[in-house]
This record gives structure tokens, sequence and C-alpha cells, in this order.
């Protein structure tokens, strides 16, 4: 059965412009309370804290930056955006405390985070850490600091 395609694609989930693009370009599938366990339990996943645009600028520059990482990194993992009226209520849960955060999991279990926006150097050093980790437990959220 393939996850991505039985997630809520409801654009109105997520925010402005670039996060739209994920969702209607890219088919990033939108996740929200009640969907996020089916995604996050199969595989290798990164759930994407966008949190407010406006507020949190930087939000943008990683909605253009992600769909590349998943290229890069392809087959890898599979990319979400964490819905708007979800965030508050899974932020805890998964350790959220700045943003916009990328949350990697495999089969539900911690891999770690990113955090803010980084040098596309960066990116590839972190998320390759982090695709080499062994899971733990979801919290604390273990973000990878260089």
């Amino acid at each position: 059965m393939d996850m991505d395609m039985d997630m809520d694609m409801d654009v109105s989930t997520v925010r402005p412009l670039h996060l739209q693009r994920l969702v209607e370009h890219y088919g990033f599938p939108c996740v929200t309370q009640e969907t996020v366990d089916d995604f996050a339990n199969n595989g290798t996943v990164v759930l994407f804290f966008a949190g407010d645009p406006v507020r949190y600028p930087e939000t943008n520059d990683v909605a253009v930056i992600l769909p590349e990482l998943a290229t890069m990194f392809s087959g890898r993992f599979r990319t979400t955006i964490v819905a708007a009226e979800a965030e508050e209520s899974l932020q805890a849960r998964y350790g959220v405390t700045v943003w916009p955060t990328l949350v990697f999991l495999r089969q539900g279990a911690n891999l770690g985070t990113i955090s803010r926006m980084r040098d596309w150097s960066e990116y590839l050093r972190e998320v390759a850490l982090l695709l080499e980790r062994k899971p733990t437990k979801i919290s604390p959220v273990t973000e990878v600091m260089t």
C-alpha cells in the first residue's frame, strides 16, 4: 500500500506559496495529527515543521531546499509537511522548539532534527549523518550539531 497516496493532499491545510508548491508541484503529502502515525511508521521519513513563514522567513528558504534534498538523497526518505493546524499538537511530541525544523524518523523512531536554514554543504553532511544513525525514542529530539 502506498502511504503517500493515502495522505490528505488538501492544499488548504498548508500555508503560503512555497509550502503549497511542495504539495502541488512535488506531491509532498500533508499530514495531520490523525494521519502522521501512518506516514511516520512507514520507513524513513522527514516531517517538515514550517511554522508561520511571516514570523519565520527561513521557512520559505527551507521549502525551496527540501525538494533538492529529497532528490539528492533519492529513495532514502519520504517527505511530508505537517499541516498548520497540527503543528502545535505535534511539536511537543517530536520535541520541536525552533522553526522551521526537519524531523527525521525511521519506523516512527527519532533519528534527529535539522532546524533553521543551513548552507547546502551542511545539509548534505547533516542529512547523511542522520540517515546513518540508529533510531532513538521520540523524546528528546536530537539535533545534529556541527
